[in-house]
């Protein structure tokens, strides 16, 4: 009789400690979370530095960065800020706006496109703001707004006119231009006079006729 209460009390227990251990199971260690919490932010620039924004065609190659932490791996979901100057050579974003923000995706890419420069020539520096959670890293990306030196190619581009069609003008000008030389040397300059043609006629050679005279009878 006494034996049965003791044999209750250990299967609960036992019931207990099962429950305790699939528990700790799916409880998410403290440690784990900590280790994916990056202490610093760097930014390493991808695209972009150095590059020269066609003020004519106001077109600009566009700006990419990359924001890494501490152990130099890729940080998602980072909030990267692109800003451009407020007054002398700039421009603006897709959004009609100097500022622009984007998240890094899995790669820890942030992307600013469709950059359209102003007429302004002269140095672009474009300030780069990564925030993620309490931490911060900036960066500055150098572009310039220049004039590109004139040539049929970009004359044509900024008229609208593209290459292949600037070439079919330009081979259509020169056999024009040949075919008039051709049309002048042939009948439409001065004309010279036929050549005389000389035909030689036959020669016919012999000795001159002989005359006998007769004999006088004496």
């Amino acid at each position: 009789m006494r034996e049965t209460p003791r044999t209750g009390g250990a299967a609960r227990a036992l019931c207990v400690l099962l429950a305790e251990l699939v528990v700790l199971q799916s409880w998410p260690i403290p440690l784990q979370a900590q280790d994916q919490q990056p202490a610093t932010l760097s930014i390493s620039i991808l695209e972009g530095e150095g590059s020269v924004n066609n003020i004519r065609q106001r077109v600009a190659r566009e700006a990419m960065v990359q924001v890494d932490d501490e152990n130099h791996k890729p940080v998602a979901g980072v909030l990267v800020t692109f800003s451009l100057p407020d007054r002398g050579a700039s421009g603006v974003f897709s959004n009609g706006t100097r500022s622009l923000s984007v998240t890094t995706d899995n790669a820890g890419h942030a992307v600013a496109q469709g950059i359209v420069p102003n007429k302004v020539a002269g140095d672009v520096q474009i300030h780069v703001v990564a925030q993620f959670r309490n931490l911060n890293a900036d960066a500055i990306i150098h572009t310039q707004n220049a004039v590109v030196a004139g040539s049929a190619g970009g004359a044509a581009a900024s008229a609208g006119i593209s290459g292949k069609v600037l070439a079919l003008i330009i081979i259509a000008a020169a056999a024009g231009v040949a075919g008039g030389v051709i049309a002048a040397t042939r009948g439409g300059g001065s004309s010279s006079p036929p050549p005389e043609t000389i035909t030689a006629g036959t020669a016919t050679v012999g000795a001159p006729p002989t005359t006998v005279q007769p004999r006088r009878k004496h």
